[in-house]
């Protein structure tokens, strides 16, 4: 799925984000929005990634939707 897609029905697939990356809370999921760079930030900051570990992770993501 592509980040125009996946912003575009956040509401739904936040909840696909929780389950692959349980630390994030409700407010943070609300923060990032569908934005592929807010998950990528979320991801270094929550997990303490690299940023190529986190966008490789993200858009892993994105591609099994």
């Amino acid at each position: 799925m592509k980040w125009d897609q996946i912003e575009g029905k956040w509401k739904e697939l936040s909840g696909k984000a929780r389950a692959s990356w349980g630390e994030f809370t409700d407010n943070e999921l609300v923060q990032i929005a569908g934005k592929r760079e807010q998950l990528i930030g979320m991801l270094q900051q929550k997990y303490g990634l690299a940023r190529e570990e986190a966008e490789r992770q993200a858009d892993k993501w994105a591609k099994k939707l």
